[in-house]
């Protein structure tokens, strides 16, 4: 199965998840899609629960099946606490470190912005978003990307940083400072239940 591109609103009305993490998508509407919407409380099996929790962690990366499912195993493999480790291996992606540092408003717009070459690290051009960022490596854009609209917006519009990333917006660069704790991200997601649901 390929990587979601439809509507992101209409799959976390579906998942009832901010896939976004903004929140905006249930504010208004917070019932799955369709003419139904309001009236589906049918009950999930132990496979439907475990199942909708890996579908939430996987929309709000944005990967694909595949992708999702080689990173969970490389996870296994590393010693410590599977779940936290793919975390750690999600919020390592370059595309999402570019997000955490406020260059895009959303996951898929920090995507598009690596595979369209505007984004350096260490002072070499990645244009792969699933590329692993190691800790201490610094991110930033090319000479010609530093006036980019839709970086410009995005910086506009940030509030806050995560503490696990370092953003100067005078030199328009950033440092992945260290992997992320547990706690500082989303509570909404059961990652044993994903864990349940490969191993099962």
């Amino acid at each position: 199965m390929s990587r979601y591109t439809g509507p992101a609103y209409k799959k976390s009305r579906r998942l009832g998840f901010s896939t976004l993490e903004t929140g905006r998508e249930l504010a208004k509407r917070p019932y799955a899609p369709g003419q139904h919407g309001t009236d589906r409380k049918k009950k999930s099996s132990e496979y439907g629960i475990q199942l909708q929790e890996k579908q939430k962690m996987r929309f709000m990366y944005g990967l694909s099946e595949k992708q999702f499912k080689r990173t969970f195993e490389k996870a296994e493999k590393m010693s410590g606490i599977a779940g936290e480790n793919f975390f750690k291996l999600l919020e390592s992606r370059l595309d999402n470190v570019v997000y955490r540092m406020g260059l895009a408003n959303t996951r898929r717009g920090a995507r598009q912005l690596v595979n369209h070459g505007h984004v350096l690290v260490n002072g070499k051009k990645v244009d792969i978003p699933s590329f692993n960022v190691k800790p201490g490596s610094v991110i930033s854009l090319r000479e010609k990307s530093l006036e980019h609209p839709a970086v410009k917006a995005a910086l506009e519009n940030k509030v806050s940083r995560p503490a696990y990333v370092d953003f100067d917006e005078k030199k328009m660069s950033g440092t992945y400072v260290r992997y992320p704790e547990r706690n500082e991200l989303t509570s909404e997601i059961n990652e044993s239940l994903i864990i349940e649901f490969y191993n099962r």
